[in-house]
C-alpha cells in the first residue's frame, strides 16, 4: 500500500514592509515600459502573484501607487545634502559648487537606470493635463530653482547673486534630460562620460575655473 504522503511546504508569509516593497517595485518596472496610463492594479498584482485587492490593501489607489513610486522612490535620493554628506569635492558647507553638485547627481542617476527609465516616461505621458503628476512635472523646473536657491553656493564673483546662475541651471537640466534619455537607447553611451563632454560647455573657462 502507498504510504500517505503529506506536503511541507508552506505558503511563506512576507512581512507588510516586504510585500510594499515588492509592489512598488514591480509598479516602477511597469510603469518605465508602459507609462502609467499602459498599466493597471491588476498587472501589478499580477507580476506580483497577490490579488488585485491585496495589492489595494498596500497602496490604497493606483493614484496613489503612483505619487509613491515617484515622490517616495525616485526623488528621494541624490539631492543636495547626500551631495554634503559624500566628502567629495565641493560638497562641503564653505566650498559647494554647483558642477560638482550636478555632476554628482549624473553619477547617481546611472545607477538607478530603471527609475531613470520611469522618470524619462512620465516626463512625456504628464504633457497630458488629467495626469495625476501633471502639475508636479510643469512646475519642475520652478521647484528645482527653489530648492537649489536655498543653498550657498560658491560662485565665480563677476556674478552678482545666484539668480544670475538661473538660466545656466535650465539648460544644465535640459541638458541631462537628454543624455539621460539617449542612454536609456541603444547603443549604449557611458552617461558620466557623456555628461563630462558637456560641463565645460555649461561651466566654460576661464569664467568657472575654480567653482567646479
Amino acid at each position: 500500500m502507498a504510504a500517505e504522503t503529506t506536503s511541507n511546504h508552506k505558503r511563506v508569509r512576507k512581512s507588510p514592509l516586504e510585500r510594499k516593497r515588492e509592489i512598488l517595485d514591480a509598479a516602477v518596472r511597469l510603469i518605465s515600459e508602459r507609462g502609467y496610463n499602459g498599466i493597471s492594479v491588476q498587472d501589478v498584482a499580477d507580476a506580483v502573484g497577490v490579488t488585485k485587492q491585496g495589492v489595494l490593501r498596500y497602496i490604497g489607489s493606483k493614484d496613489n501607487m503612483l505619487s509613491m513610486v515617484y515622490l517616495d522612490n525616485y526623488n528621494v535620493g541624490g539631492n543636495v545634502s547626500d551631495f554634503k554628506a559624500s566628502g567629495l569635492p565641493g560638497s562641503t558647507a564653505d566650498d559647494l559648487r554647483l558642477p560638482a553638485y550636478l555632476r554628482y547627481l549624473v553619477h547617481y542617476n546611472s545607477q538607478r537606470r530603471m527609475l531613470v527609465q520611469l522618470f524619462s516616461v512620465l516626463q512625456v505621458e504628464t504633457f497630458n493635463p488629467d495626469h495625476p503628476l501633471h502639475k508636479e512635472f510643469a512646475d519642475r523646473q520652478n521647484s528645482i530653482w527653489k530648492y537649489y536657491s536655498g543653498f550657498d553656493w560658491r560662485i565665480p564673483p563677476s556674478f552678482s547673486s545666484f539668480d544670475e546662475i538661473r538660466p545656466t541651471v535650465r539648460k544644465a537640466l535640459e541638458v541631462m534630460d537628454g543624455i539621460q534619455l539617449r542612454w536609456l537607447r541603444e547603443p549604449a553611451i557611458d552617461l558620466n562620460e557623456e555628461w563630462a563632454e558637456f560641463e565645460p560647455l555649461l561651466f566654460p573657462s576661464p569664467l568657472w575655473d575654480g567653482y567646479r
